[in-house]
């Protein structure tokens, strides 16, 4: 049996978390996805998979495993392509991952382009407030906002963002508007909870003066799980938030919202283009890569 093939059944099935799941995305038989994970594990003497009624999980073996066959498929993949020429119509399935907000906002748009433009392309969104790991999710490539430790992942830095704070014009009209951090304290504040991965819901407020920080602790009126909450709330009127600059960059652009104490943001935080190392020599990875890199780096919004 093609060692090749059983690769490609057994990430099928530990991705998808089932055999009839991978089944159905491979267009096979459930039986026959069955046959050839049996075999594979026959052939190497190690159990990959833990089987119940209600779930398969990848053992610690199999996770090793795992990464090692995406890792070998995708060099497959991308000998393919060395193989067509450089040149040649990107085809086949593309995995990408970003923040919720700015994957609706920023990234989505250049996907529609993107399958427009390559019809034999199928692409997969993975919109998570989350830090993602590419290689343990066979993801590949994502966008990343912030700082980005040591890893073996190649980055490519195409914008930057800052943490505002906005309110409504009707608000600061009736409230006033505050000169300094330290007035906040004295204000309606509405935070995004801890479920988002830029939230700042601790109640501890860091600003800058230019020479030293400025920590301010804020007790919210509001708390919402959700940014486009938050800054729903701030339009409405109820009071002062603070986000990242590129969600609501177009509310400040339609006078729905002004900034807040400017002056005292901390630094902006880079934005990043994240994909494994093995991936970049697809041609379709690098093509999308390409495309989206031109597009953020042309959004004022992200400068």
């Amino acid at each position: 049996m093609d060692r090749f093939r059983q690769m490609q059944v057994f990430v099928a099935v530990a991705e998808e978390e089932g055999f009839a799941a991978a089944a159905r995305r491979l267009q096979m038989s459930p039986p026959a996805v069955t046959r050839m994970v049996a075999s594979l594990e026959e052939t190497l003497g190690v159990k990959l998979l833990n089987r119940t009624t209600r779930y398969v999980r990848v053992t610690e073996a199999g996770q090793r495993y795992l990464e090692d066959s995406r890792r070998i498929l995708g060099e497959v993949e991308a000998a393919d392509d060395a193989a067509a020429g450089i040149n040649a119509e990107p085809r086949g399935h593309l995995t990408i991952t970003a923040p919720v907000m700015f994957g609706r906002l920023y990234v989505m748009p250049v996907v529609l382009e993107y399958l427009r433009l390559y019809p034999e392309m199928e692409v997969e969104m993975v919109l998570l407030d989350r830090v993602v790991n590419l290689m343990e999710e066979g993801i590949d490539l994502g966008v990343r906002i912030g700082e980005l430790p040591d890893s073996s992942m190649r980055a490519l830095k195409v914008g930057s963002v800052r943490q505002v704070l906005v309110a409504s014009l009707d608000y600061l009209s009736s409230q006033g508007k505050p000169a300094h951090p330290n007035e906040l304290p004295q204000h309606t504040v509405v935070v995004p909870q801890a479920g988002s991965m830029h939230s700042t819901s601790t109640g501890h407020w860091r600003f800058f003066d230019g020479r030293e920080e400025v920590q301010v602790q804020v007790k919210p009126r509001l708390k919402v799980t959700t940014n486009d909450a938050a800054i729903a709330a701030a339009i409405n009127g109820f009071g002062i938030t603070r986000v990242l600059s590129y969600q609501v960059a177009n509310r400040v652009t339609q006078k729905e919202l002004e900034y807040v104490l400017a002056e005292y943001e901390p630094p902006a935080q880079p934005v990043h283009i994240l994909h494994r190392h093995d991936r970049y020599s697809s041609n379709k990875v690098r093509v999308f890569i390409d495309l989206l890199s031109e597009r953020l780096r042309e959004d004022s919004s992200l400068r």
